[in-house]
């Protein structure tokens, strides 16, 4: 796979490894001539480090072979999460501890997420690029600061803190970004 293609979520081969792509972030030239160059936050998918990646757009990595399955999140126990194919309805698991960041955003009824299937066994979940989630706790809105941009945190559902707009209230559902964690808007239903 060319370097200029890779986007979010893609698994490649680096070091006979495969590593998923988690940011990807383009640099300009700044002299004539020069190429340019593209930075890219990964993640090793059998031994879970961070890796960083500076490529050039023409470089290219072999992509992995692996298993894309669409799941649903089906029940967790203390060491580990279990997901459902919807197809086949095989039980796939995987270690919480590898999936601890994703769990922020995991709730039953989240559709869009996808197992990562590598010699038969799930190394990662793939999550929606944002989540409906139910804020369960934060501070009332201060009355007349609704015209102002200000934020406060708030906790969703699943336990994450996020800082959302003064004006919102307890029981409301919001949307979240699942890469940075972001408000992104409330939704109406």
């Amino acid at each position: 796979m060319i370097a200029k293609d890779m986007k979010r979520g893609d698994v490649v081969v680096y070091n006979g490894s495969p590593i998923i792509v988690e940011n990807l972030q383009v640099q300009s030239p700044s002299a004539r001539g020069a190429a340019t160059l593209y930075k890219f936050r990964c993640r090793n998918l059998i031994t879970k480090d961070k890796i960083d990646l500076k490529l050039k757009g023409s470089d290219t990595l072999e992509e992995a072979d692996f298993r894309r399955r669409a799941v649903s999140f089906s029940y967790a126990d203390p060491t580990d999460v279990y997901f459902l194919d919807m197809e086949n309805y095989e039980t796939y698991s995987i270690a919480r501890e590898d999936i601890a960041e994703e769990m922020n955003y995991i709730k039953d009824g989240i559709d869009g997420i996808f197992a990562l299937i590598y010699e038969d066994r799930c190394v990662a979940v793939n999550l929606p690029a944002a989540v409906e989630m139910l804020v369960t706790q934060c501070d009332p809105a201060a009355r007349g600061n609704s015209a102002t941009s200000r934020e406060k945190p708030a906790t969703i559902e699943t336990g994450l803190v996020v800082m959302v707009p003064e004006y919102l209230e307890e029981g409301e559902i919001i949307k979240v970004d699942t890469t940075t964690g972001e408000f992104l808007g409330r939704v109406n239903k």
